[in-house]
C-alpha cells in the first residue's frame, strides 16, 4: 500500500487569498490567531436588554465587548456592517472609517467568513430597527483559512454534517439547541436523582467481562499486564457489587459499548443511565421511571405532551402496563408459556412468518417476534411487563409464575426506552441463570450473558432486595428534541472513513 502524502497541499483560489491576508497580517506586527479577549455580554444578552429601547439617544451609552465569528459581511463604501455567531446567537456590527481610521477600516473591510473576530463599541438601532453594535476597536482573533462550504447557511447535506459537526454547529442554530438542549436533559436528571438521594457513582469501562448486558462486546488488548479486555456493555454489574457494598441508591449516566449493526435508533457507542435502589422492587422503578421522565420532559420543554414525527405522545402519569404474554397472544394468537423446547419455539417463529436465519434458541425467536409484533405498535409511554426467564437472566423470578420475572421495558414511539428489574439476588438462582447462559452461547448465541464468577461472589455475601433501571439518554433525547436519527443527537457519531 502507497504512503499516504502529508506535505502541505498546494494551495489556489480562496485558501490561498486567506493565507496571503494571514501573512499580510504578521508582517503588519499583527497575531493572526490573537489573544484573550474579555467579553461583557453574549449576542442574544444585548438583543433582550435592549429589545425595549427606542430612543437610544435618550439613554446613557455603555460599551460592549462582544466575540464571534464573521458569518456575513457588506461593505459600503466607508461603512460596513457584520453579523457575529457565538453560542447565543448572532448580532450586527457596524464600522465606519470614521471611528476607526483608514487602516483599521481596511483591514475590517478585508476579513473573510469564517473569521473570529472581538469588538468593543456601542449599541443603537438601526433605521430598519435592527438592534447593532457600532464598533469603536475591534481585533483579529482567528483567522480562517478554509472557506466555510457553499451554501454553508442552512448546511443540508447530511453526511458532510455528521463528519464535520463544527460546520453543522456554525451554520444550523437547530443544531446548536438540539446540543443544549441534551445537555439541559442530562443536568435535568442529574438534579432529580441527586435530590432523591442517589450517589453519582464512576464504574470501569475497561472490563475482563462483557457482562450485565445481551449485545457483542468490542475487545482491546492492554500490553503491561497482557490481558485481553473488553469494553463495557452495560453498567449493572459492578453497581449491584456497590449494593452488596451498603451504597443503597447509586446510578451512573456513562458510556457504553455495543458491537452491533447501525441504524436511525443504534449506535455502537452511546449513552445509558442505570440506577440501583436497596429495597425496592419493579414498582417503584415504574413510579420513578414515570416521576423522572416527566419532570425531565416539564422542566426542558415546559409540558409533557408532545408530539414526534405526527405521533401525539402524553408523558403524565402515570402510565399503563400491558403483560408481554398477553400482548402476544393478542397480536399471534400464540400462548408462549406453553412453548417448551427450542425447537417448538422456531417452528411457532416460522408458522408466523419471522426470518429466523441464524437463530436457534427460544430466547432468539422471542426477541424477533417482540420486534416484528408487539414493540412497532408499543406508541406509549407503556410499560411491557412479564419477561420470561429465558430472556432475563439478572431478573428475580415472579413468586406465583416463577417462568415469569419481574421486569418491564418501557416503550415510547416502539422504542424501548427503559429496561428495569427487580433484581435476583439469590446467589443460587443467579448460577442457574448463568449456566443457561452458558448453553446459549454454546448454541451459536453470540449475545448470550458471560459467566461472572465474582458477581456470584459478591451475591453470596448477600444483596438486599433491590430495584434496578437503565434508561437509553440517547433516545430519550430523540424524543424530547424530535431528532429523527440517533445520529441527531451525538456530537460526533461513527461513520465509515472516508477520504476528503
Amino acid at each position: 500500500m502507497a504512503e499516504k502524502n502529508h506535505e502541505t497541499p498546494v494551495l489556489t483560489g480562496e485558501m490561498a487569498d486567506r493565507r496571503r491576508k494571514m501573512e499580510e497580517l504578521r508582517r503588519a506586527g499583527i497575531d493572526p490567531f490573537g489573544k484573550r479577549f474579555s467579553r461583557t455580554h453574549l449576542a442574544r444578552e444585548i438583543l433582550d436588554e435592549f429589545a425595549g429601547v427606542e430612543d437610544f439617544d435618550a439613554v446613557e451609552k455603555r460599551e460592549v465587548r462582544i466575540a464571534g465569528r464573521i458569518v456575513s459581511l457588506r461593505t459600503h463604501g466607508k461603512a460596513s456592517f457584520a453579523h457575529l455567531l457565538d453560542l447565543s446567537g448572532q448580532i450586527q456590527v457596524y464600522a465606519k472609517i470614521d471611528a476607526l481610521g483608514d487602516e483599521s477600516y481596511q483591514r475590517f473591510t478585508s476579513l473573510d467568513l469564517g473569521d473570529i473576530i472581538g469588538v468593543a463599541g456601542t449599541v443603537f438601532r438601526t433605521r430598519r430597527g435592527e438592534i447593532t453594535v457600532e464598533i469603536k476597536e475591534w481585533e483579529i482573533l482567528s483567522k480562517a483559512l478554509r472557506p466555510l462550504p457553499e451554501k454553508w447557511h442552512g448546511l443540508k447535506d447530511v453526511d458532510l454534517r455528521y463528519r464535520k459537526r463544527y460546520l453543522d454547529l456554525i451554520a444550523n442554530p437547530e443544531t446548536r439547541e438540539v446540543f443544549r438542549r441534551r445537555s439541559a436533559i442530562i443536568s435535568a436528571i442529574r438534579r432529580f436523582l441527586d435530590e432523591k438521594g442517589f450517589l453519582e457513582v464512576e464504574t470501569p469501562i475497561l472490563s475482563l467481562i462483557a457482562g450485565g448486558g445481551h449485545a457483542r462486546p468490542f475487545t482491546t488488548h492492554h500490553n503491561a499486564l497482557d490481558l485481553d479486555l473488553y469494553l463495557r456493555i452495560a453498567l449493572e454489574l459492578y453497581h449491584k457489587r456497590l449494593i452488596v457494598g451498603g451504597l443503597e441508591k447509586v446510578y451512573e449516566i456513562g458510556r457504553c459499548f455495543r458491537n452491533e449493526g447501525i441504524s436511525t435508533k443504534h449506535n455502537p457507542e452511546f449513552t445509558m443511565l442505570e440506577l440501583y435502589q436497596a429495597y425496592a422492587d419493579l414498582s417503584d422503578m415504574m413510579e420513578l421511571a414515570e416521576a423522572l421522565i416527566s419532570t425531565v420532559a416539564q422542566e426542558v420543554l415546559g409540558t409533557h405532551r408532545l408530539e414526534y414525527q405526527g405521533v401525539e405522545i402524553d408523558l403524565t402519569p402515570p402510565w399503563p402496563r400491558l403483560s408481554m404474554m398477553e400482548a402476544i397472544r393478542a397480536e399471534t394468537g400464540l400462548d408462549w408459556l406453553a412453548i417448551e423446547s427450542d425447537e417448538e419455539a422456531v417452528a411457532a417463529g416460522e408458522k408466523l412468518g419471522l426470518d429466523l436465519t441464524e437463530k436457534k434458541t427460544k430466547a432468539q425467536v422471542l426477541d424477533e417476534l417482540l420486534s416484528v409484533y408487539i414493540e412497532p405498535k408499543l406508541t406509549g409511554p407503556v410499560f411491557l411487563t412479564d419477561y420470561p426467564v429465558e430472556i432475563s437472566p439478572l431478573a428475580k423470578k415472579k413468586a406465583d409464575n416463577p417462568r415469569l420475572t419481574d421486569r418491564f421495558e418501557l416503550f415510547i414511539y416502539g422504542w424501548e426506552m427503559a429496561n428495569a428489574f427487580t433484581e435476583l439476588n439469590d446467589p443460587l438462582d443467579q448460577r442457574e441463570r448463568f449456566v443457561a447462559q452458558a448453553r446459549e452461547k454454546a448454541k451459536g448465541n453470540e449475545e448470550a450473558m458471560e459467566w461472572d464468577e465474582d458477581f456470584l461472589v459478591a451475591l453470596e455475601h448477600g444483596m438486599p432486595p433491590t430495584g434496578g433501571m437503565g434508561i437509553g439518554i440517547d433516545r430519550l433525547v430523540m424524543i424530547l428534541t424530535g431528532a429523527v436519527s440517533i445520529r441527531d443527537v451525538l456530537l460526533f457519531p461513527l461513520m465509515r472513513p472516508k477520504n476528503d
